[in-house]
């Protein structure tokens, strides 16, 4: 099971990069498990300075941007 965890305080951004990691996971198939994470502590134990941020499986793999569909889909994979 895929563990992806959406970094961000809930602004407009963080939730497009949630629906497109949604997206990504569900076009790829298999079990994952999507979380957002909003307390900017938490965030910060990721080391993680700007978002929203993707980390896949404990692995930051992108901050301060929002990739595509397919970008997400070479992340999860």
């Amino acid at each position: 099971m895929k563990s992806i965890k959406i970094l961000g305080t809930g602004c407009d951004k963080c939730e497009s990069l949630a629906a497109r990691a949604k997206e990504a996971a569900e076009t790829l198939g298999g079990d994952y498990e999507l979380e957002k994470i909003s307390k900017v502590a938490e965030i910060m134990t990721y080391g993680v300075m700007m978002t929203p941020a993707l980390v896949v499986d404990g692995e930051v793999k992108c901050v301060g941007k929002i990739p595509t569909v397919d970008e997400i889909k070479g992340m999860l994979s």
